[in-house]
């Protein structure tokens, strides 16, 4: 009776009941493929699209519980590192305050240039793992090419994500006109299929693409967008 009632409460419960709205995780790819140009962009762009009108919206327009962030940059199999500890987004002090870290932080010497995807999905999920009094986690994975060292992401099992979490990712290709028939095009077409097919999973699990580093703060802005919406989506009250 007792394990009964206590599986009716988490059933019942809202993401006004919790701590966080949803934890989102988002890893940054600095492999040896990311020059420093391509870096600044990743993270000015992260930058600008948590600041952008919308996303504050979307962020703050509930005015319930705080969507919480944390952003880490990742390459080789030992290189993951935390730029921004989980920080609770609850007004726009905190959100422009999560910007200026971004904006701040240099590239670090010395970082390895393989690509290490899989260990970068695991260090996601070791940093969502201890988030559990949000009601959503999110893993955001940005990317501009395929595994290439350490375990594989679809080895990594269904089992060790915590229930319901969602892993989403960013495919960031060649700078190419799509619309100009470029050959280039099949490269971010096939690196799509392999992020769906290897590294996303999950309830509404999706992938969104930049056509190269100079559109990343663009399809940032529609991934989060996307995915606070989709979570606006399963806040609202059943009619």
């Amino acid at each position: 009776m007792k394990a009964a009632t206590l599986a009716l409460a988490l059933f019942a419960a809202t993401p006004a009941d919790a701590a966080c709205r949803q934890a989102l995780a988002l890893g940054l790819d600095v492999s040896g493929s990311v020059d420093a140009r391509e870096y600044r962009l990743q993270l000015d762009g992260l930058a600008a699209a948590l600041t952008a009108p919308e996303v504050v919206e979307a962020l703050l327009g509930d005015g319930g519980a705080p969507v919480r962030i944390t952003v880490y940059e990742w390459s080789g199999p030992n290189y993951q590192r935390v730029i921004l500890p989980w920080s609770d987004l609850s007004d726009p002090v905190a959100i422009a305050s999560a910007a200026t870290v971004l904006r701040g932080h240099p590239r670090p010497a010395g970082q390895p240039v393989t690509t290490a995807l899989g260990a970068a999905v695991e260090t996601g999920i070791g940093l969502l793992r201890g988030q559990g009094d949000c009601w959503r986690q999110t893993l955001d994975i940005s990317g501009d090419g395929k595994s290439n060292t350490g375990i594989r992401p679809q080895d990594i099992p269904d089992a060790a994500l915590p229930p319901g979490m969602v892993v989403n990712a960013l495919v960031i290709g060649a700078d190419v006109d799509i619309y100009a028939g470029d050959p280039r095009t099949e490269e971010i077409q096939e690196l799509s299929a392999y992020f769906q097919s290897y590294v996303i999973r999950g309830p509404g699990a999706f992938i969104e693409t930049a056509l190269g580093f100079d559109d990343y703060e663009a399809a940032m802005r529609r991934k989060l967008i996307r995915e606070l919406q989709t979570l606006a989506i399963g806040m609202a009250p059943l009619p």
